[in-house]
């Protein structure tokens, strides 16, 4: 615990709120580049599905177990980031991810390419529940709407910044470029990021704020004994509430994932689109992400008291009416592909799921609570890389089904975040 006394978050001195931008900005400009390392197969999956000659279920298997190692990735590196070094802990997953993408780049086969696949998605995990936890350290719950928002806003532009490079690397050099060269950034700036940062208030001689939200602070306020070791799994596990909201975000990532996975072999298989067309396509999808998080967020934050689940609602149900527009829409209409590539992306985004897991946990165990809800999040987007793959390859290819399964999975979501109220 800090010996500095915690102030109020209205009577923090001026240095503090410009280290909690500082903490913000430098782990959202380090994830604009994070996503070079986790979902660069993507893009070049025609590519890869070609030069190696799979079909559609050993392309779903390497999405599976990058997707599920993240996850179980994700289960572990918070709660072990909490105990050993927040900013640490992303500078190893910074590290890691981009050994194993340069490993995966030798790959021959399907086996060859899942497996140091399957392990850069559980290094890569570490470099997102700890930073989530680390942005906790300096934001409440007030103003935290804004903060995860522009880290959902650097999310998209993520995604985008992915999709351009490694679409582009990919199309001149070929897939395996993708995976050796611009990883390398990742590592850079993980150096870079660990000594900009630190993990808390108290690592620079400032205060902590009070948290004076009730929902977060009531979590606060639980005796220190109980959250140590295993003492958070316990208490977050037994929580109705956060696990209900866990399962919101599983399903929120067959969305998710499910249209990045698949959209642009849909595109350049049934739309006949090059592999540059698709990616210019496709590329709108992040693009709608980078815009709604953080209007989300400072909606949230100002006009509905911190508030999760109305924003959650509105996302599942926009994001529904949009999954059926892609079902029933020709692949060959590229211009209402676009329209919907946007709108899909814009509405996903309006989603502040990820905010649940923190204001449910409070600050202190906010790495725990991210992991665990992230992990729920890839264990549903690895199912629906092989469910979708099944269904694709044993029913002759019907996408309007898959589409139309993923819309559904919106309307579950919008009955179950109805029963947490948060």
């Amino acid at each position: 615990m800090s010996a500095i006394e915690p102030r109020r978050y209205d009577d923090l001195p001026p240095s503090y709120h410009i280290f909690k931008w500082r903490i913000l900005l430098a782990f959202s400009g380090f994830y604009l580049f994070l996503y070079l390392g986790r979902f660069n197969f993507w893009p070049v999956a025609p590519l890869v599905k070609a030069d190696l000659s799979l079909n559609n279920f050993e392309i779903g298997l390497v999405n599976a177990l990058l997707l599920w190692g993240f996850g179980l990735g994700d289960l572990f590196h918070g709660r072990l980031a909490e105990t050993y070094g927040l900013r640490l802990w992303i500078l190893i997953g910074a590290i890691l991810t981009t050994v194993f993408n340069i490993i995966t780049s030798f790959a021959t086969s399907a086996v060859t390419m899942a497996i140091p696949w399957g392990i850069a998605g559980f290094v890569n995990a570490a470099c997102w529940a700890p930073a989530i936890s680390m942005i906790s350290q300096w934001w409440p719950r007030k103003n935290r709407g804004l903060a995860l928002g522009i880290v959902g806003t650097s999310a998209g532009g993520a995604m985008v910044l992915m999709w351009w490079i490694s679409g582009y690397v990919g199309a001149e050099w070929g897939w395996r470029a993708s995976f050796r060269y611009p990883p390398m950034i990742i590592a850079v700036l993980g150096v870079a990021f660990y000594f900009i940062t630190r993990d808390r208030p108290s690592d620079v001689g400032l205060p902590d704020y009070v948290e004076e939200d009730a929902v977060s602070a009531t979590p606060e306020s639980i005796d220190p004994a109980l959250i140590k070791g295993f003492g958070p799994y316990k208490l977050l596990l037994s929580n109705t509430r956060f696990l209900m909201a866990c399962h919101v975000k599983g399903l929120e990532n067959i969305v998710r994932y499910g249209l990045t996975t698949w959209v642009p072999i849909y595109y350049f298989e049934e739309g006949g689109l090059s592999i540059e067309s698709t990616v210019l396509l496709t590329i709108l999808l992040p693009a709608g992400y980078l815009i709604a998080p953080p209007a989300a967020g400072i909606f949230s934050d100002r006009y509905l008291v911190s508030r999760r689940q109305p924003m959650i609602l509105f996302s599942c149900a926009v994001s529904a009416a949009v999954l059926i527009g892609v079902a029933f829409v020709p692949p060959v209409n590229v211009t209402a592909g676009a329209a919907l590539m946007f709108a899909g992306g814009l509405s996903m985004g309006l989603s502040s799921i990820n905010s649940v897991a923190v204001d449910i946990a409070g600050r202190h165990m906010s790495g725990t609570a991210t992991g665990i809800m992230s992990a729920h999040g890839y264990a549903y987007a690895g199912a629906q890389a092989l469910i979708f793959a099944a269904v694709l390859d044993m029913a002759g290819s019907p996408w309007p089904i898959v589409f139309l399964a993923m819309a559904a999975t919106r309307v579950i979501s919008a009955v179950m975040i109805s029963r947490v109220n948060v």
